[in-house]
């Protein structure tokens, strides 16, 4: 098992959160997803040191060697199932604010639709958000996160980095302790306000918005201008004289879009 200390416990179980940390695991969502078959109630964090088959959005694998932080969060019916498409941007919120307390550098991070953190052009984790059936009828949904703390992948579509090659050394009970905390807020924003106000702290850290923007779906690419977001957050693409509105897909910029550093960041 991993240790972490008391600190960290405290906070996940302040907020109702359990915490199973486990030296290496194939991967933490496939555990977390395991255990709500097994009957979890929910509220489950599956915390490893080092993933063997981690993967991200469309089963890509994601490299997940001891260092980095590999984060599952277990949830059952957290919200109606109309508004579950939401959870990506409200995830990508939580471990936005969370990497601008654990650096002490506010407004560091920026958002690419739906949920990639970024640091001056470069990706710096990864959301993996799915969901299953339970044989009771309620809906299992797990929500892992990737956050490169020590070293970061060569992707071939994006440019990657990490905290601590950032000039940001960040141990891991520090992350997950942020991590956990800044969850935990967002989820109750999420439950209790409406999702607008999310959106509008979600567009105040995005990048690329009235830009021109490319997506990837799974049988084509599409060409236009980043209008903006819908009401339920999905991304918003003009052509011409066309809108259509985009839940999923791999968006990509031209690099003067992805340059463009946070506004106010500060030092704390």
């Amino acid at each position: 098992m991993l240790a972490f200390d008391g600190r960290v416990r405290e906070v996940a179980g302040v907020a109702g959160y359990r915490v199973a940390a486990h030296a290496e695991l194939g991967s933490t969502n496939s555990a977390a997803l395991a255990a709500a078959g097994e009957g979890d109630p929910g509220n489950l964090w599956v915390l490893a040191g080092r993933q063997t088959s981690g993967r991200g959005r469309r089963a890509r694998p994601w490299v997940s060697e001891p260092g980095n932080l590999y984060a599952s969060l277990l949830t059952i019916d957290p919200m109606p199932a109309e508004r579950i498409g939401q959870f990506p941007l409200v995830a990508a919120l939580a471990l936005a604010e969370a990497v601008d307390a654990m650096t002490g550098s506010y407004g560091l991070v920026r958002l690419k639709w739906p949920n990639d953190l970024l640091v001056d052009g470069a990706k710096i984790s990864g959301i993996l958000l799915e969901a299953t059936l339970l044989a009771d009828g309620r809906r299992a949904v797990v929500c892992g996160f990737g956050l490169n703390l020590a070293h970061h992948p060569e992707l071939p579509d994006y440019n990657a980095a990490n905290l601590a090659g950032l000039g940001f050394p960040v141990h891991l009970e520090r992350a997950f302790a942020a991590l956990a905390a800044s969850v935990e807020r967002y989820m109750m924003r999420w439950r209790e306000e409406p999702f607008s106000l999310c959106l509008d702290d979600w567009r105040r850290r995005a990048v690329g918005i009235g830009a021109p923007i490319r997506v990837r779906l799974e049988d084509r690419e599409l060409n236009g201008i980043f209008a903006g977001l819908d009401p339920d957050g999905r991304l918003v693409l003009e052509a011409g004289d066309t809108r259509q509105t985009i839940a999923a897909g791999d968006v990509f910029f031209d690099g003067a879009a992805l340059r463009t550093s946070a506004a106010g960041r500060t030092a704390g």
